[in-house]
Parts: C-alpha cells; structure tokens; sequence
C-alpha cells in the first residue's frame, strides 16, 4: 500500500514540477528575447520618461508595447509583478520529485552496489551535497571573476571543467540513471539560487530606493542590474543542459553506457552551445552581434558524434542457422522468478504490477519486453544480474506471439 501511494507522489510530483518548470523556463526565454529585441526608441516622450528600450508585438487579437527602463523608472503607476515564484515552484517541487523517488528508495534507486557499495543515508546525503557544493562553486567563481576583464569567458571555461568533472564524479558514485538526474538537478539548483539569492534581493533594493521617497543614486543601483542580468542569463544557457539530464535518465543507452559521464557532457555542451544561437540570433538580426551559426553547426555536430559513436554493431545473419524451438512460457517465468519477482512477486509489487503467475505474465507481456529488452530499464540498474541470453530469451518469447503453453 505504501509504494501505492508513493507511486501517486511521484506521479503528482512530477506533473506539478513539469507545469511550473515551462511556466519558468517560458517566461526566462520571453524576457531573453526581449533584451535582444527591444529597440531604443526616438520618441521624445518615452526618452524624457526614461525608455532605454520599447518594440510592439501583437498576439491573441491585441498589441502590445513592452519597455524596458534603465536602472528603473521615476515612477511605477500600476501593480508591480515580480517573476519568482516559477523559479520557486520549480526548484521545490522537483526537490519534492527527488526526495520521494531516489532519497525515500536510496537503496533502489540512488545506490549501484558494483560502484559503490554505502548505505542509503550516506548516498542521500552525498546527493544532497552534489546540489549545495555545486552553487557554493558556482557562485564563487561569479564572485571571483564575473566582472573582471574578459570575466564571462572565465567563467564560462572554469564552468564546463566543473560540470564536466561533476558529471564524471556523479556517474563513478551513484547508479546512472540516478547520476544523469543528480547532475541536472545541481545546475537546476544553481538556476534558482541565482534567483533566490541575487535577482530578487537586488530588484527589492532598486524598488525599495525607488519607493522610499528619498533621493537615491541611479549609479550605485547599476550594480544589483548588473549582477541580476548576468545572473539570469547564466540560467537561460544553463535550461537546455538541465532539460536533457532531466529527460536522459529515462534512457538506458545513455546512462547504462560505460562512458556515460562523457555522454552525458557532450550533450550537455551541445544543448548550451545550441542555445548560445538562439539567444545571439536575435542581436545578430539588429545588427548588434556577429552571425552566432558556428554555436549551432558545433552543437549539432556534436549530437551527431555521439548518435554515431552509440550505433549499435551490425547483427551478424542467422539466415543459415538451424530454426530453434520456440520458447515456452516457463522458460520466461524461470527467468522471472530469478529476476523480477522480487520487486513483482507477492510480497513487493513495485508500481502494482505482479509477475508470478501465468495470468499476470500475459497481462504484463507487453510491459515486460518494453521495460527488460527495448528500453533495457528493468531491472533497475541491473541490481538482479539479468544476462544478455535472458534478455533475448523474453524478446523471443515475445516476438513469437507470447503464447503461454
């Protein structure tokens, strides 16, 4: 009844963090291409109010006239409507995700005993210490060199040695599907810091010298912009990386790989480099930065490098092999017995599904061949040693009609 209801969390969990997560990731990109599209009016009545940047846009039957202000405007004459709780909503709601699939099931799902063989506690919390020692490196090199001369650069290079010996420590610790997620998660938590500790607070500074009444400096409030702007672009490279480690877990060719931390961080850069284009595309249309398509072709060819390098080998023909017996039913069920039932027996049916019985095998058949020979996901993580022989066993079974005797 337990993993019942468990299985419910994850399954809300997920929805829940999959809708704040585009309500996030959607307003990150509008403002994103707001900067690079926003023009500096010539209009004397916007200039005097203080319009660095205004374009029209049209949509859903109506105009729109966004602009954009400088530091800040003399005067905010309506609500004011601040973009944080998608980030918030997001980061909780996947820590929520984390906690009830991997913390809650260390053992099941953290932990690949042929890596390294600790106990759930100390797998839960290294996990946790991957989220936290990544921002506190994170910010740290911001800190160091963020603003020095040619400091993005800097701090682009030192991010990708960092990612990629993250990505390489996480799949030498934990079990891979768990390593791809855990690598995703840290730079996802990265993302919203930034939002939590920087954007905000400086926003509320601005605004709060804005409101207060009294004189302020526009110059000394430059600063919280400024950091608050690098701050969120960082995150608008950092979303395309984040959204493949999130979807990869739920590939076993990718994380069952042996060089799946390399795997992983290729198209990790790739995603980043793919959307250096689409932010840069939009200057380069104005005139205000040079054609970024070489981002693109680099990123493409690196997707294409790993599609290449993971082709399966040619499968040798068995046209003048002799025709072997079919397969019965309880030669599926021996390996069953051996491999599955311990999650799908009597005593433990992880996500409802039994598979001890006849009955319950022809209803799973299907699932069964998904989950142990397509996808290659069952067992997970391989904890119960299923050969290559028995997965081309249930695939015969399979392929032959799923007769049951």
């Amino acid at each position: 009844m337990d993993a019942y209801f468990l299985e419910w969390a994850n399954l809300l969990l997920r929805w829940l963090h999959v809708i704040t997560a585009i309500a996030w990731i959607g307003s990150s990109f509008y403002f994103v291409f707001l900067d690079n599209n926003l023009l500096r009016p010539k209009s004397p009545d916007l200039l005097e109010k203080g319009v660095d940047g205004a374009m029209w846009a049209v949509h859903g039957g109506g105009f729109y006239n966004p602009q954009k202000y400088m530091v800040a405007p003399k005067k905010i004459h309506t609500h004011l409507h601040w973009f944080y709780w998608e980030s918030y909503s997001t980061w909780l709601s996947g820590f929520g995700l984390f906690t009830v699939l991997y913390l809650w099931n260390a053992g099941t799902f953290l932990i690949d005993k042929s890596l390294m063989d600790w106990s759930p506690v100390m797998a839960g919390t290294a996990a946790i210490g991957f989220l936290v020692g990544f921002w506190l490196l994170y910010d740290t090199v911001c800190r160091l060199f963020g603003f020095k001369k040619n400091g993005e650069l800097i701090v682009a290079g030192l991010m990708i040695v960092i990612v990629a010996f993250a990505a390489w420590l996480a799949c030498q610790l934990f079990a891979g599907r768990a390593a791809f997620l855990l690598v995703g998660a840290m730079i996802a938590t990265a993302m919203s810091a930034n939002v939590f500790f920087w954007i905000i607070p400086g926003q509320r500074k601005v605004v709060n010298a804005m409101t207060s009444g009294e004189s302020y400096d526009p110059a000394s409030l430059a600063i919280h912009g400024k950091r608050g702007k690098q701050r969120s672009v960082h995150n608008t490279y950092f979303t395309l990386p984040v959204i493949f480690a999130m979807l990869s877990n739920h590939y076993s060719f990718l994380y069952a790989h042996e060089q799946r931390w390399v795997l992983l961080f290729v198209m990790m850069l790739a995603g980043a480099l793919i959307r250096q284009y689409f932010v840069q595309r939009h200057g380069f249309r104005l005139g205000r930065a040079k054609n970024p398509w070489p981002f693109a072709v680099v990123g493409v060819l690196l997707i294409l490098a790993v599609i290449i390098s993971l082709r399966p080998a040619p499968v040798a023909s068995s046209a003048s092999a002799q025709p072997s017996a079919p397969v019965t039913a309880a030669q599926v069920q021996a390996v069953l017995n051996e491999r599955c039932i311990s999650c799908h027996g009597a005593q433990v049916q992880m996500k409802n599904i039994r598979l001890d019985s006849a009955d319950a095998l022809k209803l799973n058949a299907q699932n069964v061949y998904q989950q142990a020979v397509v996808t290659r996901q069952m067992p997970l993580n391989n904890a119960t040693q299923i050969t290559e022989d028995e997965r081309q066993l249930i695939a015969r079974w399979f392929k032959e009609g799923a007769k049951l005797d």
